[in-house]
């Protein structure tokens, strides 16, 4: 487990990244919190007074990490870029459970099924918390069949996205 004091930063350019709000984790404090780890990995604890689990920290290169902030930890927090915010984090090691949903329609397309299963763990959650953080059963439904969709295609997720850009889901 590592503490510390922090700003949130903000990218103002930066590829995919641009806009997101995020700490900075250095490679001394990543290091204190998984030795010789240098892939993404999930951590929970609080920001401030704000618990979170199964929160990525995503390598940036030279031994640094990020931890992005969502607008569902920025709105908890009632922080913004700039601000400086208490941050204990430590692994967190449990498994994400894949969609049952979405599962139990990969079952009935065996080929859709193959390639999911082909995917790495990390593209395969993508998928999952993508159908699960639909707020209504009808997204969730549509989230589902695009997926089934693109899978029979071969598509992993960010091709899903880019293929169905224009599309509502």
């Amino acid at each position: 487990m590592i503490q510390f004091s922090t700003t949130i930063l903000r990218f103002a350019s930066k590829g995919e990244k641009t806009g997101w709000s995020y700490v900075k984790i250095t490679p001394v404090q990543a290091r204190k919190l998984n030795p010789g780890c240098n892939v993404s990995f999930r951590v929970k604890g609080k920001i401030d007074n704000y618990a979170f689990e199964k929160v990525a920290l995503l390598p940036m290169g030279e031994g640094n990490f990020i931890m992005p902030m969502n607008a569902k930890i920025r709105k908890a927090i009632e922080k913004q870029a700039g601000s400086v915010v208490q941050l204990t984090l430590m692994v967190d090691k449990r498994e994400i459970q894949l969609s049952q949903d979405l599962m139990n329609c990969l079952a009935e397309e065996p080929d859709a099924k193959i390639f999911f299963k082909s995917l790495p763990k990390s593209h395969q959650n993508y998928f999952s918390n993508w159908i699960e953080s639909a707020k209504t059963a009808e997204t969730k439904t549509k989230r589902i069949v695009m997926a089934v969709n693109a899978m029979t295609k071969r598509q992993d997720f960010g091709a899903m996205i880019r293929a169905n850009k224009n599309k509502p889901y």
